[in-house]
């Protein structure tokens, strides 16, 4: 793996980013996107205690929605075996929502609030207490922090002279983000097409070797930034792990 390589957003929120890493090869361009997606542990719901269900949803049902709502996961704060316990209790008429989940640990809660649940009629009421568990998405898909979670080469294109008048009417379709003279362009810039960008002029679009343009979304247990670096943190430890195993 290499020791340095070099970052640079293109557009970043707490949610979702797109940033450029330039110096790693495809191989670790993948590893990184498949630890996001598997190595990086959340809380996620896991058991679920029914106090009262008068819905017209079986236990079952509420359990898997309560289980695929995502919950705040502070680095550092929590290891496998940690439980933390989660109350709902809301009565009819009205929908029950993710943020009416009340958490026994104010580090913990639902990372949307406006997640619906389930509708509640006249005279129906739903009260449950919840544990909540570190796992990581390879053990569940509920427990991926990462929801979407791609990659594609950054490109170059060279204008190689004036358009064929002919082809003039082709689509030139391109997605992801070029560099142009050094500057990072965003192809929804010119809605994909480059007979926006360079009118009536032939151009070569070219992969940029060892340079990936990651666009990440979270499902809000944590920051993308976070993710990204806990996702690499996961490939040195592996790697350190195999590097001792191979020396024994």
């Amino acid at each position: 793996m290499a020791d340095t390589f070099e970052v640079e957003f293109i557009e970043s929120g707490d949610r979702e980013a797109r940033f450029l890493v330039r110096g790693i090869t495809p191989d670790l361009a993948n590893g990184i996107r498949r630890a996001m997606l598997a190595d990086v542990p959340t809380l996620s719901i896991d058991t679920v205690r029914f106090v009262e269900n008068s819905s017209v949803m079986f236990d079952e049902q509420l359990a898997l929605r309560l289980g695929l709502v995502p919950l705040t996961t502070p680095e550092g704060e929590f290891e496998a075996g940690d439980v933390v316990t989660l109350a709902l209790d809301v009565e009819g008429p009205g929908t029950a929502y993710s943020g009416d989940l009340v958490s026994k640990d104010p580090m913990v809660e639902p990372a949307e609030d406006g997640i619906p649940i389930i509708e509640l009629k006249e005279d129906q009421r739903l009260e449950i207490e919840a544990d909540a568990v570190l796992g990581s998405g390879r053990d569940h898909a509920k427990h991926q922090g990462g929801i979407a979670v791609g990659y594609r080469h950054l490109q170059e294109v060279e204008v190689l002279g004036e358009a064929d008048e002919y082809g003039a009417d082709e689509t030139q379709i391109v997605r992801g983000v070029i560099e142009e003279d050094g500057e990072l362009i965003t192809t929804e810039e010119f809605d994909n097409d480059l007979r926006n960008r360079y009118p009536e002029q032939e151009v070569a679009v070219r992969d940029v070797p060892n340079a990936f343009v990651f666009h990440v979304e979270t499902d809000g247990s944590m920051p993308v930034t976070e993710l990204v670096s806990r996702a690499v943190d996961s490939l040195y430890d592996r790697a350190d792990e195999l590097e001792t195993a191979v020396s024994l």
